[in-house]
Order: structure tokens, then sequence, then C-alpha cells
């Protein structure tokens, strides 16, 4: 399942990052990134709203919906009840990876160290989150870090948007790239998901053809 999962993450080259203040919006975003070709969401556990989201958007049937920020496998657990079929960490932490994988879910943890990869490895996995990406070094060091870790495939999240997503996509070691300029928070919490249609159609047009 995991490999399904990645292989799905790879041919989007995009992960949203969605924050939900209200659940009742989670059918319209989903609609939204459905309609604007891009059927992926990582809800983060920032908000009271992230567990009835998931469980929303998991009702479709049709959005590869995930969980994001999640710390401890007690969330783990609640987020695959709600339906998450893949779980997003900031960093490393090897009982939420071990609960992930019980669970049968994909895990993707974040790794910005030589440390923290090999940690990852030795859990089994070869697709890592680099977060906070743009100050973690950016496109340069998951370059670097591509290097000694030739197998290794990275989802690098934070700070990238149209203006920097080019550099990452370049690389052969970046499987896709997290972001949440095709969702911002203020429009989700204003209704305008024609707005988010368009963001996100705009988003997977400079994905497919990133200027060169």
């Amino acid at each position: 399942m995991s490999s399904d999962l990645l292989d799905q993450l790879g041919a989007a080259r995009l992960v949203p990052v969605v924050v939900l203040d209200d659940a009742g919006d989670a059918a319209s975003l989903a609609q939204a990134l459905v309609a604007g070709g891009l059927p992926v969401a990582e809800v983060t556990f920032r908000t009271e709203a992230a567990l009835a989201a998931i469980e929303a958007i998991a009702e479709r049937g049709d959005v590869l919906v995930g969980a994001g920020t999640v710390l401890t496998p007690e969330q783990v657990d609640a987020a695959v009840d709600a339906g998450a079929q893949y779980i997003v960490s900031p960093g490393f932490h090897a009982p939420v990876v071990e609960r992930a994988q019980a669970r049968g879910v994909l895990p993707l943890p974040g790794a910005v160290t030589a440390t923290e990869i090999q940690a990852a490895l030795g859990a089994g996995l070869t697709t890592v989150k680099y977060f906070p990406a743009e100050t973690s070094g950016g496109a340069k060091a998951i370059k670097a870090l591509s290097a000694p870790f030739t197998d290794v495939r990275f989802v690098p999240t934070g700070g990238i948007g149209p203006t920097n997503l080019a550099e990452y996509l370049a690389l052969p070691s970046v499987h896709a790239v997290g972001g949440s300029w095709m969702v911002p928070r203020d429009k989700v919490a204003a209704g305008a998901f024609d707005e988010i249609t368009s963001l996100t159609a705009q988003a997977v047009e400079l994905a497919a053809n990133p200027p060169a």
C-alpha cells in the first residue's frame, strides 16, 4: 500500500498542505482541489477541526488524504481511524513511524540531517519530508544530501511557492513538493473555493511545465 501511495504522490508532484479551522469547509475544499486537478490533501493537526475534516474528505473516496503535523502515536491512531492514508511529521520520531507502519499507512517523517535520514532508512523508509525546506538549505541542501543517500526521495515543504517550485522539482531526488500557496488559510475560511480551484489549477500547470 505504501508503494502505491508513493506512486500517487509522485504522479501528483504537489501536496497541498491544508489548515482547516472549520470542518464544515472540508468537503468544499476537497471539491476545489479535485476541480483544480489535484486530488491530494495533507490536513494538518494544527486545529480542532482536523480529524473531522480528514473524515469528511476521506468519505469522498477520490482524494488522497493524509494527516500532517502528527507528533504522537495516539494522533496516528486518531488520524487513521478518521481515514488518513498517510502520516506526515515535522521530524523523525520512531514511535510515530512504527505506529503508522503497524496501522498500514505511509509515514513521511521529517528529516533534514544525515543522522535523521539514516534513522529513516533504518526504519525501512525510502521517502522523507524535508522541513522546513527553505530555512534548512533549500534545494541546494537536498542536492547535497542526495549524493550520499542516492536512493532517498524527498518531499520538501516550507517556504516553497510559485517562484521557487521549479528549482525543487528539477532535482531527481524530489518526489513531490508540499505547499500551502494554492490553499491559503484565509481563502478557505472565507469560502473562496473558486479562487482555490484557480490557484490549484495554476499550481498543477506550473508543476507540469516549470519555467526553464
